[in-house]
């Protein structure tokens, strides 16, 4: 099985980004720049490819990578990740040691202030604590993704109309699609420190973008599990709103939700 990591950066050059990276497999990269082009290069025996676009959007690099992948498995990378030596065969080993997972989750080491999960264990991940793992832990079997259809959305991420989620909703529609999804105890990089690209604090916009993200993610549950988020992490996200102010955002952001739904906006 070979790995191909795909990644979405900005304004980046291609050799210095693949020994930044560490890249020690092959991978297909979209810079969102000012120009269009396309550069290839051999990295330590594998083959890197490098399109740059002017176009802007998380969902619409990721797409485009995925659509020029030819690796077995894909592993998904932004700019600031760096892997662990052997990244790829440990990738490798999980998908054969457990030759049921369709796509399986790897830790990457974050700040404490941005870390959303940690695994300590092998186990299956289901639609109700999907929420909580970004697209750079994904590996995902290429068959299955192209079988499936599944894309990330353009309305939420970095460059879109609402703050971010957008891998949060590409893990739950593969899921209901039938797909498998396990957990590995594995780190296989680290997020270097660096400023986000959609995160500006708890604010009011924070809070509403959640709660549109919560209708798609949970339909008629979004009001309940709205509530056990502010209600599990009130001492950190409850500063510069109560958290009755928060709750009141998540649910206008719910109701926008349901309604853009409605419409047919899936940002597909």
């Amino acid at each position: 099985m070979r790995v191909e990591v795909l990644a979405s950066v900005m304004n980046q050059d291609m050799a210095a980004l693949a020994e930044q990276m560490r890249l020690d497999s092959d991978a297909v990269i979209i810079n969102q720049c000012d120009r269009l082009d396309h550069e290839e290069m051999d990295c330590r025996g594998h083959r890197v490819r490098f399109y740059s676009f002017p176009q802007r959007g998380i969902g619409r690099s990721r797409n485009a990578a995925i659509e020029r992948a030819d690796g077995d498995i894909c592993l998904f990378a932004d700019e600031d990740i760096v892997y662990e030596e052997g990244y790829a065969e440990a990738v490798r080993e999980e998908f054969v040691r457990n030759p049921l997972a369709d796509m399986i989750l790897f830790n990457i080491e974050v700040e404490e202030s941005r870390r959303t999960y940690h695994i300590e264990e092998r186990k299956r991940v289901h639609w109700y604590n999907c929420g909580r793992y970004g697209a750079v832990s994904f590996a995902v079997k290429r068959a299955c993704l192209l079988e499936s259809g599944v894309r990330f959305s353009l309305l939420f991420g970095g460059g879109a109309r609402f703050s971010n989620g957008e891998d949060s909703l590409f893990l739950k529609e593969f899921m209901d699609k039938g797909y498998r999804v396990y957990t590995a105890p594995v780190t296989i990089g680290h997020e270097t420190a660096g400023e986000s690209t959609w995160f500006s604090g708890y604010n009011e916009k924070f809070f509403y973008d959640r709660g549109v993200l919560y209708h798609y993610l949970y339909g008629v549950m979004a009001l309940p599990f709205a509530l056990r988020f502010l209600l599990a992490h009130r001492a950190l996200l409850c500063g510069e709103l109560s958290l009755g102010q928060a709750y009141s955002k998540m649910r206008k952001g719910i109701l926008t939700g349901k309604r853009l739904r409605k419409e047919g906006a899936d940002g597909k």
